[in-house]
């Protein structure tokens, strides 16, 4: 089992897949040759026989520090020893059309004793591949993958492993090169590794140089952007929420899920995000992604997808994998793809109401697709679901769900108002202001004093806080300062914020799990919106400093000892960052005026001359 917390691990990615560093040197997942193919690498999720790759001093450590070189993400680790110092440098190259891994030891003072362990195992450790010697280089093939590993360190073959021990003095540098193919692919020349390195930190650059954000937590912003363009697929320009699968939202726990896929929800935050940082052409292909993705039937329509827009996801299990640090089962797949999710339909009409105000090139045949979606959710909104925490257990009547399918209906409005879109904008409002009516009347609870998880019931839930970020209630509304309050006082704990309250059996699986990272920023969002600003401003420091020494952020928290829990690292996250970043250096006049137009707060500036509707009398009582 991996002694290592989640926490330890460092992300290297190209676009296609990505990578775990730990902090001791070892790779310990890496899936081949995109995000949601099997791992090659998965001691992750079991040990070292089910896959890992590491280069380590044989010494232990006396101190090991990690960064990424500025602006990309280039991993640098150094390892002190009582022989000396040497820098690992790890990356995947971009340029070059292959998954490839690249490992640099330089050494840096004295001379320290390294070894390799590379144990290469397919189809998620399951699969020991047939090694050989070819034309200088290491190939192992099985079925459809060949990895071919490059250096000029001598390798030998022990117990299915293999194995190298070298030095490093100062001054020098020794290149290890794992490149992946298809089997039936011929081998590709070799490229010299320090070209390899020097071409990969100067696109990372050149594409975070471009980030046109200048306000506070700049550098914070930066490492945020690059995360999550590290989760972009860059053929399809989806993004994966994770990359990884089945690291547990609870120690030894059951809540274990694949996170390798593009989820609808994440929508909205990823497209503000990529404006808000002047990537325009990243948010166009993100768009195009989700155009794609949701053409078809309004029923059939998905709350996840595969990078590419599949949607067979099905969910099984990987019984030979122990589960990382015993939390088993591991799942492959997930099966909330199948599910009822209502607030993904207003997710989409406000990611796409979004593009149009941005300036995004205009796509045709877009509001045809919105209209299909928006008569079908007519028909359903009344409809219970699983909601967006994706649960288990029967449908209920969830009040966030409710919320959004007044956004869909909402941005409708808008669409026809602002950009003269055609369609039955009296009608959409009635459905609106109907939904709106219901929410306010059996979604809040008035001995609460709070907005409330499902029509009608009592317990809290930290997704409404996001009520006045969409612009169903302004900030002023004494019903959403009580929900502020209730979400504080009963779901948090420091700067650790739960979904809910897992005990009341709603989700249909064992009670207990981590702290849920984006609702932490997104209650320094709400006491920043109802005007308890120094409240947010020390939340907001506290949340930052969950974040890992390389400024990761995984999904979860455990609230009894301070580690990460979950897949990692998590869009959802940084997103949420970004979002929050944004809304912090915003003036109290921006906040009453957006609040005023329905807006979301943090949103990405309307291009110039874009039109603006007041929000219609009735619907903020």
């Amino acid at each position: 089992m991996p002694s290592q917390s989640i926490d330890d691990y460092a992300l290297i990615g190209d676009c296609h897949t990505a990578a775990l560093v730990g902090r001791d040197g070892s790779i310990d997942w890496l899936c081949l040759p995109r995000f949601d193919a099997p791992a090659c690498f998965a001691a992750l999720l079991g040990g070292p026989e089910h896959g890992r790759w590491l280069v380590a001093p044989v010494q232990e450590p006396l101190r090991v520090t990690r960064r990424y070189r500025p602006g990309t993400l280039v991993l640098e680790t150094t390892f002190e020893t009582a022989d000396g110092a040497v820098r690992v440098t790890d990356c995947m190259p971009m340029s070059n059309g292959r998954a490839d891994v690249l490992r640099m030891v330089d050494g840096l003072r004295g001379r320290v004793a390294m070894r390799m362990e590379l144990v290469m195992r397919l189809d998620y450790g399951s699969i020991v591949p047939w090694v050989r010697r070819e034309d200088g280089m290491l190939v192992a093939t099985a079925g459809p993958d060949t990895l071919e590993l490059r250096t000029p360190v001598k390798t030998h073959g022990r117990q299915l492993r293999t194995l190298a021990e070298f030095e490093v003095g100062a001054g020098e540098c020794v290149p290890l090169h794992l490149a992946h193919r298809a089997s039936h692919l011929p081998a590709q020349p070799a490229q010299p590794a320090r070209k390899l390195l020097e071409s990969t930190e100067r696109q990372w650059k050149q594409w975070s140089g471009n980030c046109t954000y200048r306000g506070r937590n700049r550098a914070d912003v930066v490492r945020s952007l690059i995360t999550l363009k590290a989760l972009t697929y860059k053929p399809s320009g989806g993004i994966v929420a994770a990359a990884t699968t089945s690291l547990p939202e609870q120690p030894g726990g059951v809540r274990n899920w694949d996170y390798r896929y593009c989820w609808l929800r994440d929508a909205t935050f990823s497209l503000n995000t990529l404006l808000l940082a002047g990537y325009t052409e990243e948010a166009v292909a993100w768009r195009e992604w989700l155009l794609r993705a949701v053409a078809g039937r309004p029923a059939d329509i998905q709350t996840l997808y595969s990078v590419t827009g599949e949607r067979r996801l099905d969910e099984y299990e990987l019984d030979w994998l122990p589960g990382y640090q015993g939390a088993a089962p591991v799942r492959v797949g997930n099966a909330a793809a199948r599910q009822l999710q209502l607030d993904i339909y207003g997710e989409l009409m406000d990611t796409l109401h979004l593009a149009r105000r941005a300036g995004l090139p205009p796509q045709p045949h877009a509001w045809r697709i919105q209209r299909a979606l928006l008569d079908y959710l007519e028909r359903h909104w009344e409809d219970p679901d699983e909601g967006i925490w994706e649960i288990r257990g029967p449908r209920q009547h969830f009040t966030h769900s409710k919320v959004m399918a007044w956004v869909a209906f909402d941005r409708a409005v808008k669409s026809v108002e602002q950009f003269g879109l055609d369609g039955p904008v009296a009608h959409w409002r009635e459905v609106r202001h109907a939904i709106h009516a219901r929410v306010c009347r059996e979604g809040y609870n008035r001995r609460r004093k709070s907005f409330v998880q499902c029509l009608g019931g009592s317990a809290l839930d930290a997704s409404l806080l996001l009520i006045p970020q969409v612009g169903f209630l302004p900030p002023e509304d004494h019903r959403v300062q009580g929900t502020v309050e209730a979400v504080r006082r009963e779901l948090s704990r420091g700067p650790l914020v739960w979904r809910y309250q897992t005990r009341s059996g709603v989700d249909n699986l064992p009670p207990g799990e981590g702290s849920f990272l984006p609702c932490s920023f997104w209650l320094v969002d709400g006491l920043a919106l109802v005007g308890r600003r120094a409240e947010a401003e020390a939340l907001f420091k506290r949340v930052m400093a969950l974040r890992n020494d390389v400024g990761l952020l995984s999904e979860e928290i455990d609230g009894a000892t301070g580690r990460m829990l979950g897949n990692f690292p998590q869009a959802f996250s940084h997103l949420a960052l970004v979002n929050t970043v944004r809304l912090l250096a915003l003036s109290r006049q921006r906040i009453e005026r957006t609040s005023r137009e329905g807006e979301r707060p943090a949103a990405a500036p309307a291009a110039k001359g874009g039109r603006r509707s007041p929000r219609q009398p009735g619907e903020s009582p």
